[in-house]
């Protein structure tokens, strides 16, 4: 039988909780003991899921400064600390250098490094008190390895990768009690995935596979396993790096 409670007592805000990653994530935090937070721009599919796992629902737009203050307040007005960070909430986009608009730049860039950095910035002075902190930034195997028709994509993702690397520094300067990775997904079956191949060829997927050296698309709970174990005290000395999950594609 697998460990349970590995994150006993613990408390979680979980980005993007309403769907894909996020929902996966909030589920696994949940049956492994902690208080889970999710929080959504989709505020009936948030509550709906809060329902459905038993944990609580936060609306929540990410690009907002302000309602990252409000949020992280409530929940140290409700359960007094804050000890596990995934930043989550993110967006996709396909388009090379030259069709992407400047408002799809934009608008990829709030959603996908802006909340990340808010949620880092405005959840520390918070998760430092609570002690054993660990934040947990969703990037993506497109911040590692770089496509003509994710131009956005991957700039945003990359970035999360060496914000993740700047925030653990300094987190261990000015205490160790919080730890800051990113986690990089390979294609995964989620919302996003479909989203972005609703206007593709049907031989998308089985491209996108194709180029995965294990030949399938990651799970959804491949990625949840990943963050509860850098979410737990179990990688306590893994800060400011990146555990990529990719079935070998980065390492062709």
């Amino acid at each position: 039988m697998a460990m349970t409670n590995r994150i006993k007592d613990k408390v979680a805000l979980v980005t993007g909780g309403a769907s894909g990653f996020g929902k996966g994530i909030g589920k696994l935090f949940s049956e492994h003991g902690a208080k889970v937070y999710i929080s959504d721009i989709n505020a009936e599919g948030g509550q709906e899921v809060a329902k459905e796992l038993g944990v609580t629902f936060l609306e929540h737009d990410v690009t907002k400064a302000v309602r990252w203050e409000e949020v992280i307040n409530q929940i140290k007005k409700e359960s007094g600390s804050l000890n596990i960070l995934v930043n989550n909430a993110g967006i996709g986009w396909m388009g090379d250098v030259e069709s992407t608009t400047n408002e799809a730049w934009d608008l990829i860039h709030k959603v996908d490094l802006d909340s990340v950095f808010y949620g880092c910035k405005y959840a520390l002075p918070l998760m430092r008190d609570s002690g054993n902190g660990s934040i947990i930034n969703i990037s993506s195997i497109s911040g590692i390895v770089a496509s003509h028709n994710f131009t956005a994509y991957n700039s945003a993702k990359a970035a999360v990768r060496h914000l993740s690397k700047s925030v653990a520094l300094h987190c261990a300067r000015t205490t160790n009690l919080v730890r800051c990775n990113s986690v990089h997904p390979v294609f995964a079956k989620t919302e996003i995935l479909e989203a972005l191949l609703k206007d593709t060829s049907n031989d998308m997927l089985s491209k996108l596979e194709k180029q995965i050296p294990v030949r399938k698309l990651a799970e959804v709970e491949d990625i949840a396993n990943a963050v509860l174990f850098l979410a737990s005290d179990e990688s306590k000395m893994i800060t400011g790096t990146e555990l990529i999950i990719d079935g070998g594609l980065s390492a062709q």
